[in-house]
């Protein structure tokens, strides 16, 4: 539980640090300073109108529109997911917080089917890569859930000319928000576990990163109480390092699974577990 509360406070400090330019909301004006040249390595809003940061994911998107290769977004992903993996996700991300907190909402909860996890790598091509390329347009900043939540909300609310704008496109982000929205309620971190590409770009490096969880099998007793912390719905004594964990770290209150790096030494029971898929 410490590590939790711990966790949450860094979350709501990566929420708010990174939409903390308050004066945009009355100014009515996106900030503009030498911030906006740097990603964040969480999902975020580039239009927003309190961001400090540009996204990751709507700077790839930028590229694919002006068909340039986007070295230095790419170079500060793979420098970030090959020391740490998807811990960002875990530990940083403002949408992953907002998830995690409608998920203590009194509901009925249900499982997210294993199935739908690697179509989060149909949105990262298609959406962020092959369809921008083709349209010459930002598709999966258009439909993103976070970008309706903290920029097309927000701007709707305080600027009569944008609600003047508004279209069928905007209903449709509005429909998806809702769907996640709820989905969150009833389910661990739906939008992370099946849609995200910045979670499918980091996933890909959790195997290989720096930073990485071990199981002892010596220590554990299968309790599956990890199973019952994590936000993931990840069993670690399974595969402590799949793609679909986010290294929130929660499940290192059990003794069986620690935090090493690629130098730490592992015992020979360690080394026979079962290999995970990396898209999973």
């Amino acid at each position: 539980m410490i590590r939790i509360r711990t966790r949450r406070y860094f979350q709501l400090g990566t929420s708010l640090g990174v939409n903390g330019y308050l004066p945009g909301y009355w100014a009515k004006a996106v900030y503009q300073g030498a911030a906006k040249g740097f990603c964040v390595p969480v999902l975020n809003c580039y239009a927003c109108p309190s961001a400090f940061f540009s996204c990751p994911i709507g700077t790839l998107q930028h590229f694919m529109v002006v068909r340039a290769i986007p070295y230095y977004t790419l170079g500060f992903l793979g420098l970030v997911g090959s020391v740490v993996g998807r811990m960002p996700c875990g530990t940083l991300c403002p949408f992953g917080f907002f998830q995690e907190m409608l998920y203590k909402l009194p509901s009925i909860k249900i499982r997210i089917p294993k199935y739908l996890r690697p179509f989060r790598f149909v949105a990262l091509v298609m959406l962020v890569f092959v369809i921008p390329w083709i349209t010459s347009e930002n598709w999966f900043s258009k439909l993103c859930p976070m970008g309706t939540l903290i920029g097309g909300l927000p701007w709707v609310t305080i600027s009569p000319e944008v609600r003047s704008m508004i279209r069928d496109l905007f209903w449709i982000k509005i429909a998806i928000l809702i769907f996640f929205v709820v989905s969150s309620v009833v389910a661990k971190r739906p939008f992370c576990q099946t849609t995200c590409p910045l979670g499918a770009i980091y996933s890909l490096f959790n195997r290989v990163s720096l930073v990485r969880l071990r199981w002892n099998p010596e220590l554990c007793t299968h309790c599956d109480k990890c199973y019952q912390v994590c936000p993931m719905e990840v069993r670690p004594y399974e595969e402590p390092n799949t793609g679909q964990c986010i290294r929130c770290l929660d499940c290192t209150d059990c003794e069986a699974l620690t935090v090493t790096t690629v130098l730490g030494r592992e015992s020979a029971r360690e080394r026979e577990g079962v290999p995970g898929s990396v898209l999973t």
